[in-house]
């Protein structure tokens, strides 16, 4: 007894310190009975692993069929053929419910059906006959498919046993699969026991194939049926055997400890159903055994007057909730409405949030987790935790604006601490940062509260923009960013726009035509021209100094000049001192899209890295040229990396200060190719392209003390709504820009200094022109702007797509 507390002990407190108990440690949890110490722990690792949230998917339940060759002594779901009506589903049927389903919302086509009734039923294998299928799993492979290309629902398979080879090919056609395993003890399987007739239940079968699922990548959700007979060190048995498998392959992405339910018609109508208090010992030792991470289910339809008890105990997720179809398995317990569970979860202290049939982590890495046939559709509805999107809202857009979800709830305490940490003067972590990028609720508000107040401090109600024009020079472009569709090479000669190199006379004029017309600053960027030098680009700064010496030209990204430099064999620092004696007054932080390097393997390969990209800028900044820092998000890219590209603009910026502002770019994916590929996300959300800003301000003040809102990105109306979330400045009225256009945007073109006054002056806000370095321009140059008609030009892609 003095050694099985002892382990229980040990079991504890390696939980408690975020460590897997050892196996002969977590057997010993069977003999615990205090209930209350159990649970403590298990809700204080659930909020270590997963914070406040719950997740749900919003679902369609599709029952390919319900014959099964297998006879549990406690299931509904499976009917012999004079019971079933039709042996299938007709694909008829599954795209009308399919439809119905994607019509009130749902994302997850949840396929269940029996194991292998073709080799019991006559009926099963006449059935397959006709539909012209040698088995029940080549069945679901047609209609599974057909459900993901006609609807867009991300299929989730649970069809039973399946060998590598099914399992191969099933993955084709669905995002995640699943099996429960419901119990590891051959005991049950004897005469008597509830899965004794049912070859398909046998455990180490069961085992093979959620084995198989982690070798083919495979997102896998499996789980114990609770109170069927088994014991509580049976059930721990189970877990570990699963948890064997998950630190292997790392493919379990949720685990379901469902009560058994007695259902009247079946050999076990009369056997006694668990207790609540057994269930939430199971999910409590579930928690602690598997460690915060893993994501816990419990059936909400099933005890549903016991929604909070549930979550104290460590589940995370509610699973799968249908509106339009029934729990099939239990159909005597109806789904709760969505809008029920979230009143309830929160609460119970929790905030309800929508996931996809893949949970978060395996979203975020489609590329090992998804056969590329399915990560377009999984793509398509994630946002950078890898989350269901909250809203319909895509950068570049014409569109309303979505109302953040409020909440109840107060402050989390790490979203809390992080704010006074930043309140204090301290630089968050990168961890902090990420943790700032996932707030929903009552912790988005206080990041938005928090980042406006901060704004408040710097800049009062004072909003900043400047008369500029972008002159895009060319299009023609030797790189192959894969998210670009402004650059024009012999890859992409023939889409939308023709490709163009403006001559030096022109550049000139433009430039003439801007300063007639109130502009005190001219951007320039293009593409890598094949035949491009150093003297290129000094040529074109040269040219419009020597014609307009009081222009400021805000010119070239980090990478053109790495560019120029190399084709001259010039250190970096030399060759910017030629160009700003040439007459470039500060450069454009662009090119930067994201600060890391494993997104930029992905994003644009053969482009200068992180570690070039800074070096440019350390070096523009070491000879006396300013420059902007900004960030493309919402594609390829999470959280983190946002996290450490803040972090390296800071760093610099604390070794320089030649940063005068930052600007978030959401990415806008109409056009772009990646998108188009099938390879990335539409952009941000609503809540994340408002966090940047918010996030931005907080991290990088006071060291960038300018936040700047794109309206070109953002929208104009989403633009002021930014001016409430850190924001301070609305860059330019650009009267060229035409790189975000490219991408597919309906803002970009171009907003006169009248009109970004105005909205401005509606966000409640005082409107200041500025020059691009924050001084005041010249009383000459404000008025030359007043009065000047918006003669709607197309603005440059290059500029929308890359930003300022």
């Amino acid at each position: 007894m003095v050694m099985a507390r002892s382990a229980m002990e040990r079991a504890l407190a390696a939980a408690a310190n975020g460590e897997l108990p050892a196996e002969d440690d977590a057997l010993a949890l069977a003999g615990m009975e205090d209930l209350g110490r159990l649970l403590a722990l298990a809700g204080d690792l659930t909020l270590a692993g997963h914070g406040r949230g719950v997740t749900f998917s919003r679902n369609v339940f599709i029952p390919l069929t319900m014959l099964c060759r297998d006879v549990c002594h406690y299931c509904t779901f499976a009917k012999p053929p004079s019971r079933s009506g039709a042996a299938y589903l007709s694909l008829e049927r599954i795209l009308e419910i399919a439809e119905r389903g994607a019509a009130a919302g749902a994302r997850e086509a949840l396929f269940t059906l029996g194991d292998r009734p073709e080799a019991r039923y006559a009926t099963a294998r006449r059935a397959l006959d006709a539909l012209g299928h040698g088995s029940t799993l080549s069945y679901l492979e047609e209609t599974a498919g057909l459900v993901l290309e006609r609807t867009g629902l991300l299929p989730h398979l649970n069809p039973g046993l399946m060998d590598d080879a099914w399992i191969a090919r099933l993955r084709r056609v669905s995002v995640s699969m699943g099996l429960m395993l419901e119990s590891s003890s051959e005991r049950l399987c004897e005469k008597g026991g509830p899965h004794h007739g049912s070859p398909d239940k046998r455990p180490e079968r069961r085992l093979a194939t959620i084995d198989a699922a982690g070798r083919a990548s495979v997102p896998f959700t499996s789980g114990l049926l609770v109170g069927i007979g088994e014991t509580r060190r049976e059930r721990i048995e189970s877990l570990l055997a699963l948890r064997r498998l998950q630190v292997e392959h790392g493919h379990i992405q949720e685990l379901i400890i469902q009560n058994f339910r007695a259902k009247p018609g079946t050999r076990m109508a009369g056997a006694p159903e668990p207790s609540l208090e057994d269930q939430l010992w199971t999910i409590a030792v579930a928690r602690i055994v598997l460690g915060p991470r893993m994501h816990l289910q419990a059936p909400p339809n099933l005890r549903p007057d016991e929604l909070a008890r549930l979550i104290a105990a460590g589940i995370d997720d509610w699973g799968g909730v249908s509106a339009v179809t029934p729990d099939h398995v239990n159909p005597e317990a109806p789904w709760p409405e969505v809008e029920r569970l979230a009143r309830e979860t929160e609460a119970a202290g929790r905030e309800l949030v929508e996931r996809l049939a893949v949970h978060a982590e395996h979203a975020r890495d489609p590329e090992r987790w998804l056969d590329p046939a399915t990560r377009p559709a999984l793509l398509r509805q994630c946002d950078g935790m890898g989350l269901a999107r909250e809203d319909a809202w895509t950068a570049g857009a014409l569109a309303d604006l979505p109302k953040l979800a409020t909440s109840a709830l107060g402050v989390s305490k790490p979203i809390a601490a992080t704010l006074a940490r930043l309140e204090a003067g301290e630089c968050a972590t990168e961890n902090e940062i990420e943790g700032l990028f996932e707030a929903r609720g009552a912790d988005l508000a206080a990041i938005l509260s928090a980042a406006d107040a901060r704004r408040a401090a710097r800049s009062g109600d004072v909003v900043t923009y400047v008369v500029n024009r972008n002159i895009n020079y060319t299009n023609i472009c030797t790189y192959g960013c894969k998210f670009c569709a402004f650059s024009k090479g012999a890859h992409t000669l023939g889409h939308r726009d023709k490709p163009y190199d403006l001559p030096l006379a022109e550049i000139v004029e433009r430039s003439r035509q801007a300063v007639q017309r109130g502009a005190t600053e001219v951007c320039l960027q293009g593409g890598i021209r094949p035949g491009y030098t150093g003297h290129t680009y000094r040529a074109i700064v040269e040219a419009i100094h020597e014609a307009l010496p009081e222009l400021h030209v805000h010119a070239f990204s980090p990478l053109e000049v790495w560019h120029g430099a190399s084709t001259l064999a010039m250190p970096l620092a030399d060759y910017l001192s030629m160009l700003r004696s040439a007459g470039l007054s500060s450069l454009p932080g662009t090119a930067a899209e994201i600060l890391d390097d494993e997104v930029r393997a992905i994003l644009c390969p053969d482009k200068i890295d992180t570690a070039q990209w800074l070096e440019v800028m350390r070096a523009a900044h070491g000879v006396g040229l300013a420059s902007t820092a900004t960030i493309m998000f919402g594609h390829v890219d999470g959280y983190r990396h946002w996290a450490r590209h803040l972090l390296r603009v800071r760093t610099l910026q604390a070794e320089t200060g030649g940063f005068t502002e930052f600007v978030p770019l959401p990415f806008v994916h109409m056009e772009a190719p990646i998108y188009l590929k099938g390879r990335s996300r539409k952009g941000p959300t609503w809540r994340e392209a408002l966090l940047m800003h918010a996030v931005a301000r907080l991290v990088l003040d006071p060291l960038i003390t300018n936040i700047q809102a794109s309206w070109v990105k953002m929208g104009p109306n989403g633009a002021a709504v930014c001016l409430t979330a850190g924001a301070n400045d609305l860059g330019g009225v650009l009267m060229n820009e035409s790189i975000t256009r490219a991408a597919g945007a309906a803002h970009g073109q171009e907003l006169d200094a009248a009109e970004l006054e105005r909205l401005i002056r509606r966000a409640g806000r005082i409107p200041r022109q500025r020059t691009t370095l924050y001084g005041v321009p010249p009383d000459t140059r404000t008025k030359a702007h007043e009065g000047q008609p918006n003669e709607g030009r197309a603005v440059s892609p290059a500029l929308a797509a890359g930003g300022r």
